[in-house]
């Protein structure tokens, strides 16, 4: 049997997708969590050989859940199950640690594909995100430039994110007017909103 953790926080997403795993022969959903920050606990109590985690939940994210499993759990494999057709997350996904990746739209029967595949030691990703992926390639942003319009996106003013990131005002200011550049936006607001739509931040 392979035992599944699902984690999502619509309960409504998360019954449908057990009851449609827990009608195949080989497979056995063996908890359903809500919230990123569950998902530790309930794998440790729960020793599943794969998690399927939705990307955005209260608590931590489905991407640092799995990147937790990969370092207090590494025997459990992880899926990223999301609403989220993006090349920045899939990319996002994989540096966390994630085996497969799998869009909620597809069809169950790509859903137990992926599982059985990621079971058996292979990789998954949505095939029209991977060759999306391919053309669309990585985030133009450096980590630096990440780091500053990801605080940006929180409201925080220059002098907020200078002292938050231990950076000068004038250094904050170049890597936000070269983020902006970088994503064509005309502001710091659209610029991080831009990113984050991307799945760049």
């Amino acid at each position: 049997m392979i035992r599944i953790l699902l984690a999502d926080d619509q309960a409504l997403v998360r019954g449908a997708l057990a009851a449609v795993l827990q009608l195949e022969p080989d497979i056995d959903v063996v908890a359903e969590v809500g919230t990123g920050t569950a998902v530790l606990p309930a794998a440790q109590r729960t020793s599943p050989d794969i998690a399927l985690l939705d990307v955005q939940m209260p608590g931590r994210d489905g991407l640092a859940a799995a990147a937790d499993l990969r370092r207090s759990l590494p025997g459990c494999r992880t899926i990223i199950c999301t609403t989220f057709s993006r090349p920045g997350y899939l990319a996002r996904a994989m540096s966390a640690g994630a085996a497969g990746y799998v869009v909620k739209d597809s069809p169950p029967e790509q859903l137990v594909d992926a599982i059985r595949r990621v079971h058996a030691g292979l990789r998954f990703v949505d095939p029209a995100l991977a060759a999306e992926a391919l053309v669309g390639g990585a985030s133009p942003l450096t980590g630096r430039e990440t780091d500053v319009l990801r605080a940006a996106a929180e409201g925080g003013t220059v002098s907020d994110i200078a002292k938050e990131l231990r950076l000068s005002p004038g250094t904050v200011r170049n890597h936000l007017s070269s983020a902006i550049g970088k994503t064509q936006a005309r502001t710091r607001a659209e610029a991080a909103r831009l990113a984050e739509g991307n799945g760049w931040l």
